[in-house]
């Protein structure tokens, strides 16, 4: 069941195409500097993922360990996973999971939580990343 909105964070970002999987398509995706609000505190978001299509043509994503998240009182690292699909106007739209591992105190509340997410970026390559606490 989803729980209470814990986050909003918005930004650029930019995608590049990796090595083929197994003769399927692989992507990079770095989001640089985007900035918004976690669990009630103002933050700035790093993170880095790869995205491999499935058989059926959708995208698995997977973001290990790659993630940083800064506030005023420190950081906190996440690692994600999704799937996602192209969208009709060229950007793409993931739904997934993500862990944080906070050492900032206004961020702790995130520790033991799973967090589920909507990733969203248009064709332009902004994206808002909107996440809700998993109960």
């Amino acid at each position: 069941m989803l729980g209470e909105k814990v986050g909003s964070i918005s930004g650029p970002t930019s995608m590049k195409a990796l090595p083929a999987v197994n003769g399927k398509p692989t992507f990079e995706t770095v989001a640089s500097g985007l900035s918004g609000t976690l669990a009630g505190a103002e933050v700035q978001s790093f993170a880095t993922y790869s995205a491999t299509m499935r058989n059926d043509g959708s995208f698995q994503g997977v973001c290990p360990d790659s993630g940083v998240v800064m506030t005023a009182d420190g950081v906190a690292t996440f690692s994600a996973t999704g799937i996602g699909s192209p969208t009709e106007d060229g950007g793409f739209v993931f739904k997934g999971a993500v862990y944080f591992d906070a050492t900032a105190p206004s961020l702790s509340s995130l520790n033991g939580v799973a967090v589920v997410y909507d990733w969203i970026v248009d064709a332009d390559g902004n994206a808002t990343w909107d996440l809700w606490e998993w109960k």
